[in-house]
């Protein structure tokens, strides 16, 4: 593999990112914005804290990951298969001395550059406007967390965008696995009061870990770092070469 295609392909999805900044950066940016004004001030009112922190406190970290797997998930599932099918840059791409395997990963690469990019701003706006009164240094390795989650939803996305037959087939793999994890994931409420299934199921999510450990680390406490660092990492690593085979597949007949 090459790495100067592999960067050829993610410089190339960057440049269309820089000229569509704007639109790119609004539509990632107000959803989560308007859950920190929403959730946090309006249940600030009925929830007086939760693990001696305020509930804008509780539930600003969550934001952060969460926002990562959207921007991941959406870019690589409907942003992927339109270029992959209606544009049909891939094939424009592979008739060039870039390859199959080049094209994915650079896909990929650009989805966790993307999710980084949109976890920095987040965190910068809780910041900006005081959605946690009291930080840790370590809140700095949260953008990382961004990064690992959208590599992570960028694979998975991608994946399922070699596999759907039509464009339309992405609301149900919207609706049934990313909007539950997102619910069930811990950014709202603690998942210690659901059911002990229900916090198993959770466990083999990877939103979760992602919320846990950003929650952590902007708040300096570090007992479940370590091994939703290793979790994610795993997971991750487990899950970046299906779409790179299925891609191949898809486009190499």
């Amino acid at each position: 593999m090459d790495v100067r295609a592999v960067w050829a392909v993610f410089a190339r999805n960057m440049d269309i990112f820089r000229r569509y900044w704007l639109n790119n950066l609004v539509s990632n940016f107000f959803e989560p914005f308007l859950y920190l004004l929403g959730m946090g001030f309006g249940m600030t009112r009925y929830v007086t804290g939760i693990d001696g922190m305020s509930y804008t406190a509780f539930i600003a970290p969550g934001i952060v990951a969460s926002t990562a797997m959207f921007a991941a998930t959406f870019e690589s599932t409907f942003g992927t298969y339109v270029r992959m099918v209606f544009q049909k840059t891939f094939d424009a791409i592979i008739a060039t001395p870039v390859n199959v395997e080049e094209v994915a990963v650079g896909e990929l690469l650009y989805g966790a550059a993307k999710a980084g990019i949109v976890g920095i701003i987040i965190l910068a706006v809780v910041e900006l406007f005081g959605f946690v009164p009291q930080w840790h240094a370590s809140a700095l390795l949260v953008p990382l967390v961004a990064v690992v989650v959208g590599l992570l939803f960028s694979s998975l996305g991608m994946t399922a965008a070699t596999l759907v037959p039509q464009i339309d087939h992405f609301n149900y793999y919207i609706t049934l696995f990313i909007t539950p994890m997102f619910v069930f994931s811990g950014i709202f409420f603690p998942l210690g009061g659901l059911p002990n299934g229900v916090q198993a199921v959770a466990w083999f999510t990877p939103l979760m870990h992602a919320v846990r450990m950003s929650r952590e680390l902007v708040f300096g406490q570090w007992t479940h770092v370590a091994a939703d660092a290793l979790w994610l990492t795993v997971v991750t690593a487990a899950l970046v070469w299906p779409p790179v085979v299925l891609l191949r597949r898809k486009l190499i007949r």
